[in-house]
């Protein structure tokens, strides 16, 4: 047997060698690589580029003199795939060979999203992970798994320390910026601590918790700098240099005289949290509109406190649309960093795109990817005012959605549309002879179609109709567009899949395989030092 391979391979090579024995005596040999084959050569140069950073990575503690922490709120990897496709189409690619902004970072990892009691999360106890490194249970903030949701009782004890507080405690100049509520769970994980993510104001809070002694997230915000330096003996930090995003309504007590509208405020105490802040910070920057953000000095602001909405603010698309006066996310974060980046001893900030998850909730993927694509400027705009060999960027999702692209569309096919497949120029057909979309969701309201309107929000306002829905004369493509559902709920859920997670800088290394998200924190932790040089500031 062996004998016989030998031979067949001795025929075999006669044969080859017979065929090209013309070219090969000539010296012209068939080249192993094909050069100018544009995809080995771009992957080729990639290795090259990430060869190079991986010399250069600092894996010393404290090697961070800044951290800056993106939350994509409920963006899966659909979610990055999709806008990556949307945006490159948007600039006339075909779109799936584009990058979105972190998608270059050389260092990317999984993460999973369970909570201590469920296997699909919430915002509140997925940033608390990521921000303390202590996972806990659905529906609660800063606090850690031994605390029952909305009962104050079990709170005191049970508080965690979040990287902001430790941030803080080390003399660093912190920040948050976001597009919900800055009461909303994600910001809240940051400086918070309550047994119940929805005790935002204390209009929100039931009578009982209130007089066992729970206090409101907004206050804990105004109260932050005070609260800190009683938590911790020899504490003496300044607070939180910049807050920007919505929610006003938590802020403002009910009451015609302080309101210019009096259905804005909603507290019930009376407390005028804001004219509190500025007391704190007579020299500090309150802005309240647009207006106020154009006219602001950033250049000489040292702590700002923005609410640019009672609620949340406005979906990117929404806001350039009807030119809702608001800035983007992206401007915000130039103008957070512009401020921090005074400090010598360095930053922390997070920057959350909180609506992408409003927009998946509501079933309106045109909003999610536009806020995913802004989301990505406003990382770009972070890389350019920061320099890689001090700055620990990370971008991550604290849970993903049950967003899916399905179907078999051909390269190119508009990320929004109707499923073309190769070879065809008409949609193709489902089983029950109807068109579909490639992107999709598994559950929540149904499809609805409501033009060119850029506010996902008004989709609650109409009936859906979940399952399928004759689309042959919808242009799908249309902002207003809500994708189908198969299983009807009254809001598109979350779900329990793992979460990329993207890191450029020292300590970026860190950020590798599949992870429970508390990595997060502790990479964080490492690459800045915050544990130790916390430490070192209160025993000095």
């Amino acid at each position: 047997m062996k004998k016989l391979l030998i031979a067949a391979l001795i025929i075999l090579t006669g044969c080859d060698a017979a065929n090209t024995n013309q070219s090969t005596m000539k010296g012209d040999l068939i080249p192993l690589v094909d050069p100018n084959n544009d995809w080995y050569q771009s992957a080729s140069q990639q290795i090259q580029q990430q060869r190079l950073v991986a010399k250069t990575i600092q894996n010393k503690e404290g090697a961070a003199k800044n951290i800056i922490l993106f939350i994509g709120d409920g963006m899966s990897l659909t979610t990055v795939t999709a806008s990556r496709i949307l945006e490159g189409q948007q600039r006339g690619l075909l779109g799936e060979e584009n990058n979105l902004s972190f998608d270059n970072f050389p260092f990317s990892g999984l993460s999973k999203t369970y909570a201590v009691d469920a296997q699909v999360a919430d915002s509140a106890n997925t940033m608390t992970a990521i921000m303390s490194g202590v996972k806990t249970n659905k529906g609660i903030v800063g606090i850690n798994e031994s605390v029952v949701r909305g009962e104050c009782t079990t709170q005191a004890g049970n508080e965690v320390i979040s990287a902001l507080d430790l941030a803080e405690l080390a003399g660093l100049s912190t920040g948050i910026v976001t597009t919900t509520r800055v009461t909303h769970a994600t910001p809240a994980a940051t400086y918070a601590k309550s047994a119940d993510r929805g005790w935002e104001g204390d209009s929100d809070m039931p009578l009982q918790a209130l007089n066992e002694g729970c206090v409101d997230i907004a206050a804990q915000l105004v109260e932050y700098k005070a609260n800190l330096n009683s938590r911790y003996k020899g504490a003496n930090t300044d607070g939180i240099e910049v807050v920007m995003g919505g929610g006003r309504r938590h802020f403002l007590p009910k009451s015609a005289t302080i309101n210019q509208n009096s259905t804005e405020g909603r507290r019930t105490d009376g407390r005028d949290l804001i004219a509190e802040w500025k007391a704190q910070y007579p020299d500090g920057l309150y802005m309240h509109s647009r207006s106020d953000f154009d006219s602001a000095d950033f250049t000489k602001a040292t702590t700002v406190f923005g609410l640019f909405n009672k609620t949340h603010m406005r979906f990117d698309a929404n806001r350039q649309s009807k030119r809702v006066k608001e800035p983007s996310l992206s401007q915000m974060t130039e103008k957070a960093l512009q401020v921090l980046s005074k400090n010598p001893k360095g930053f922390f900030l997070m920057v959350e795109a909180g609506r992408i998850d409003h927009a998946h909730h509501v079933g309106n993927a045109f909003n999610a990817l536009s806020d995913t694509i802004e989301l990505s400027k406003a990382v770009e705009v972070a890389l350019k005012q920061t320099d890689p060999e001090d700055t620990l960027i990370i971008v991550t999702a604290d849970h993903s959605h049950v967003f899916t692209m399905a179907g078999y569309p051909k390269r190119g096919n508009p990320i929004m549309g109707k499923v073309v497949s190769l070879g065809d120029t008409k949609p193709q057909l489902a089983d029950d002879n109807l068109p579909y979309t490639t992107l999709g969701y598994t559950n929540g309201i149904g499809h609805r179609h409501l033009g060119s309107e850029t506010d996902a929000d008004k989709g609650y306002k109409e009936q859906g109709a979940p399952g399928r829905a004759n689309l042959n004369q919808v242009d799908t493509t249309q902002s207003g567009f809500f994708q189908e559902s198969l299983v009807p709920l009254e809001s598109e859920t979350h779900s329990g899949e793992d979460v990329p997670i993207y890191a450029s800088g020292p300590g970026a290394h860190l950020i590798s395989g599949s992870n429970e998200q508390t990595l997060i924190f502790h990479a964080m932790n490492h690459a800045a030092g915050l544990l130790s040089k916390a430490k070192k500031a209160l025993e000095d």
